[in-house]
């Protein structure tokens, strides 16, 4: 049985573009050399890895066990180039992070600063995703390392707390709602919304709620950062839902209303996760260990 990296990582390029074209393409590969080695591959197993159609490939249930672990190969190789780039002088290390938007905005810049400070041989790229996002593509290979709701994990994935995750609703001081202590999101229904910008993993999931409640958002303005959404809230021009921690730093100096909200998805717990924190590039173990140290 015959197979190397190329093969596998074109293995993965065709499953995921589910075309030989596609998977070529992406591969740099020329399409008569890439169906030449998806053949060798599947002569090498003794069996079918793609189901071939018109409209591309799929996956056969023998294909989607080779997804897995050729994943894994490949991101355990990426790992070990990883490290040994360590030992080259001059090189620096790059880390690789997924986090939801309360993690990226609330939580990770301090932490990440300290860290950056103390390592300067070692660089960080955060991305911002859905919990729901972060949880497959570790599980998958994906990804190594996340800042994500610990709901949204499956129990296969390894994790520990980092925060609070706690969302709240604000409101203008001459908001009707402005003496409430407590309320149910359902009640927000009809009033004027300030929110994030399309696109964000926090918009995704408040408006994922809002709709399975009925309640249809009437959106007058989109911000990127909440200081600048809790300004709208204290000019009155609506209300917003934003983590505890930016609404409560805010709330020193605007005149917004906090009100808790009693919907259980709006308490959520941050957990900084891995699908194994032993197996991760030794740059990476560093962050873990730091943010493991910095954790609330």
């Amino acid at each position: 049985m015959r197979f190397d990296l190329v093969d596998l990582k074109l293995f993965i390029a065709v499953a995921e573009a589910r075309s030989i074209t596609g998977g070529a393409d992406r591969a740099h590969l020329a399409l008569a050399s890439a169906s030449a080695r998806i053949k060798g591959l599947e002569e090498a197993f003794g069996i079918a890895l793609f189901k071939r159609g018109r409209r591309g490939v799929a996956l056969t249930a023998a294909g989607e066990s080779l997804l897995d672990h050729a994943r894994l190969i490949i991101a355990n190789v990426e790992a070990m180039q990883g490290d040994l780039m360590g030992f080259a002088s001059g090189l620096r290390a790059n880390v690789q992070l997924l986090a939801n938007t309360v993690g990226l905005a609330e939580h990770l810049p301090r932490a990440l600063a300290a860290f950056l400070r103390e390592h300067p041989d070692i660089n960080v790229d955060v991305e911002e995703r859905e919990s729901t996002d972060i949880a497959e593509a570790i599980v998958s290979g994906r990804a190594d390392l996340g800042v994500a709701a610990e709901h949204a994990l499956p129990d296969t994935i390894e994790r520990f707390a980092f925060g609070e995750d706690r969302l709240i609703l604000v409101a203008g001081r001459r908001s009707p709602f402005a003496g409430r202590r407590q309320i149910d999101f359902s009640e927000t229904a009809g009033q004027d919304f300030i929110g994030l910008t399309q696109g964000t993993a926090l918009n995704a999931h408040i408006g994922r709620h809002a709709a399975r409640l009925g309640i249809r958002q009437h959106v007058r303005a989109r911000l990127r950062d909440f200081d600048a959404i809790c300004q709208m809230v204290a000019a009155g021009v609506g209300i917003a839902v934003v983590p505890e921690a930016a609404a409560r730093r805010c709330a020193r100096s605007m005149p917004i209303s906090l009100i808790m909200l009693r919907d259980a998805w709006s308490n959520r717990r941050l957990v900084i996760c891995a699908r194994s924190f032993k197996a991760l590039p030794r740059p990476a173990k560093l962050l873990v260990d730091h943010l493991r140290k910095t954790a609330i």
